[in-house]
C-alpha cells in the first residue's frame, strides 16, 4: 500500500505533462461556444498502486490549486483510491480489477423525451464537443475529499444538441452492465445496473460536465472511463461512471443508492455539513494527502453558483 503524503500532491512530472487547468466556477467558466462511485457510499478509504495513461493534450504549465487555493490531489492517489462498486467495494482493489476493461468500441445512447435522439461514439464525443479542463473538489459521502483536474465538456452542450421536449423534467443516466468484466455486478444485493439522475436544470447548469479525462489524460477504467458525470456540488456517488445511456424523462429517476438504501440516500445528495448521514457526521472531511480534517462547505463550496437551484426548498427534507 502506498502512503499518500502532502509532498506527493501534484508531482513535478505530472505538472509538466498536463495542459493549462481551468477553475471550476464562473470566473473562468467555459467559453460561450463550450457552454452553448461510481458511488462514494461505503467504507473508509485507503490507496494503492500507480497506473499510467497516455496524455491527451500537449504538455504545458498549469494551475497548482483550485480557486480556493487548495492543492490538487496527486494523480497517483486519484487513480488508485477509487469507489467503483461495479469492480469491488475495496478501494485498493478497484485499479487492479479494472485493468483490461474494454473501452472500445463504446457508444452512449441519448434518447427519451428528446427531438433529436443520438448515439455517440466515444471518439465522436471527444472530437465533437470541445474538451476543456476544470479543477473541481470531489466530496465523498463517506467523509473524504479530493481536488481533481477534470477534462471534459458541459453536459448542457450535449442536451441542447438532442433538444429536450417540453415534458422533459429529469435526466436519467445508466452505467454499462458487464458482469463478466465487472465482478462487483455479480453482487445480488445491489439493483444493477447503476442508475443516477438529475433535475433538468441541474443537468443544464454550467458546472455540470461529462468528463472524459483527468490530469490531461484519458480517464482510466477505475475513474469511470471512458465517460462519466461530474457534478461538483453533490456527493461523489451522484457522478455516475462508465455511462452508456442518457435519457430525458418526465419523472424523477430512482437511483441505485435510493433503491438499495432509501433511508440513507436521497435524490439530491447535495453536500451539506448541516445534514448528517444516518451513520456519521458530514460536518468535516479528510482531504486525501492531508493530515487531520477540515470543515465541509455547503454545496462543496459552490453555493454562490448553485444555491438558487434550491431556493425555497428544505434541504433537510430534500437531502
Amino acid at each position: 500500500m502506498v502512503k499518500i503524503r502532502s509532498s506527493e500532491i501534484t508531482p513535478e512530472h505530472v505538472y509538466r505533462a498536463r495542459r493549462t487547468l481551468m477553475k471550476g466556477i464562473g470566473a473562468i467558466a467555459f467559453s460561450s461556444a463550450a457552454s452553448a462511485l461510481v458511488g462514494c457510499a461505503g467504507q473508509p478509504e485507503r490507496a494503492g498502486q500507480s497506473i499510467t495513461a497516455e496524455p491527451t493534450q500537449p504538455p504545458a504549465a498549469g494551475r497548482l490549486t483550485d480557486e480556493l487555493g487548495d492543492p490538487l490531489t496527486s494523480f497517483e492517489a486519484i487513480t488508485n483510491y477509487n469507489n467503483f462498486y461495479e469492480f469491488s467495494m475495496n478501494k485498493e482493489a478497484v485499479a487492479r480489477l479494472a485493468q483490461g476493461f474494454t473501452l472500445s468500441p463504446w457508444v452512449v445512447t441519448v434518447g427519451g423525451l428528446v427531438n433529436n435522439p443520438r448515439i455517440y461514439d466515444i471518439d465522436e464525443l471527444r472530437r465533437h464537443f470541445p474538451q476543456e479542463e476544470r479543477v473541481y473538489r470531489l466530496r465523498c459521502v463517506e467523509g473524504w475529499s479530493m481536488v481533481i483536474p477534470w477534462l471534459g465538456f458541459p453536459l448542457a452542450a450535449l442536451l441542447r444538441e438532442v433538444d429536450p421536449k417540453s415534458g422533459a423534467k429529469y435526466v436519467r443516466f445508466e452505467t454499462v452492465m458487464r458482469p463478466e468484466e465487472m465482478p462487483g455486478q455479480r453482487d445480488p444485493w445491489f439493483p444493477w445496473p447503476y442508475v443516477e439522475g438529475l433535475r433538468l436544470d441541474e443537468a443544464m447548469h454550467p458546472l455540470t460536465i461529462l468528463a472524459t479525462g483527468l490530469y490531461g489524460k484519458h480517464l482510466l477504467p477505475q475513474n469511470g472511463a471512458p465517460v462519466r458525470l461530474v457534478v461538483p456540488w453533490k456527493y461523489g456517488f451522484k457522478s455516475i461512471k462508465s455511462i452508456v445511456r442518457i435519457d430525458l424523462v418526465d419523472t424523477q429517476p430512482t437511483s441505485l443508492w435510493m433503491a438499495a438504501a432509501p433511508h440513507e440516500y436521497g435524490f439530491y445528495a447535495n453536500v451539506n455539513p448541516d445534514v448528517p448521514h444516518p451513520r456519521w457526521s458530514q460536518a468535516t472531511e479528510r482531504r486525501i494527502g492531508e493530515l487531520g480534517r477540515r470543515p465541509t462547505l455547503l454545496f462543496n463550496g459552490y453555493a454562490e453558483e448553485v444555491a438558487a437551484l434550491y431556493a425555497g426548498m428544505d434541504l433537510r427534507v430534500n437531502y
